[in-house]
């Protein structure tokens, strides 16, 4: 993992009229690593990706990129910077083919005139790439099962060529076999040394494919941890706050004191 964070958040905070959504976050994504975003609904992950994609832009802290303080006010400075988005609505459109929804709104173009060759051809190139199989890239999104629509949508999000993807609960609705399809996508996105932000309520996929978890609870931070060397019941006392009780409080208290 690289020494040097692509994303940084720093003490991010965000309020809508009298709610504080997020208190005070700081989160960091390196290239080539895979952070799974955990928490309780209403625990503020998706007001957080939603600040990192220019969707709701922070109240207060700092968004660092690459090491240097950055400000995202739209989407459109999300993606310029290299972030990719996919929402779980995945924003398809049935009635077009693969090809064209992996360009749409990029459209290749000689002489003012949509080149289709070109397109294709790319398409099949990135779907190569990542091991995507699908029947036709011809085929209109409606005939490809929710597994293949998933990883078209994450595909169409590489045309930019992103450094940070943001998966918002990819597997959500998927059977065991597309599920699997998904994850191994993933992972192929940590080796092609993109940062990834996985955001899941399925800890067998967090456990699969994270490399660190990092939980909101009540819009504050409340722990990262290393896949590896944490237990499944660790991750999931942090998102319920079964580690936060009077006792826990009196301790830090006493600890603070002594220092």
């Amino acid at each position: 993992m690289s020494a040097a964070p692509v994303l940084a958040l720093r003490g991010v905070s965000k309020r809508f009229g009298a709610v504080q959504a997020l208190t005070d976050v700081d989160l960091e994504i390196h290239p080539g690593e895979v952070v799974a975003l955990v928490g309780d609904n209403g625990a503020g992950k998706s007001t957080l990706v939603k600040t990192i994609a220019g969707v709701h832009p922070i109240d207060e802290g700092v968004i660092e990129w690459e090491g240097r303080q950055v400000t995202i006010d739209r989407p459109h400075d999300a993606q310029e910077l290299g972030v990719a988005t996919v929402y779980q609505d995945l924003a398809l459109c049935d009635n077009l083919d693969v090809v064209a929804n992996l360009f749409l709104g990029r459209e290749l173009r000689r002489a003012s005139v949509i080149d289709e060759v070109a397109m294709e051809k790319r398409a099949r190139e990135l779907l190569d790439t990542l091991s995507i199989r699908i029947p036709s890239v011809r085929i209109p999104i409606a005939s490809l099962s929710g597994g293949q629509r998933q990883v078209v949508a994450i595909a169409r999000a590489l045309i930019g060529e992103p450094k940070v993807v943001i998966l918002d609960e990819p597997t959500a609705a998927l059977g065991v076999e597309q599920t699997a399809q998904v994850l191994d996508l993933v992972e192929r996105l940590r080796e092609r040394g993109l940062g990834v932000i996985l955001i899941s309520h399925n800890m067998a996929d967090v456990k699969a494919v994270a490399d660190r978890v990092a939980v909101l609870r009540l819009g504050r931070n409340n722990g990262v941890f290393p896949v590896k060397d944490t237990s499944h019941e660790d991750i999931i006392a942090a998102i319920t706050g079964a580690t936060d009780n009077a006792v826990t409080r009196r301790q830090a208290r006493t600890a603070e004191a002594q220092q």
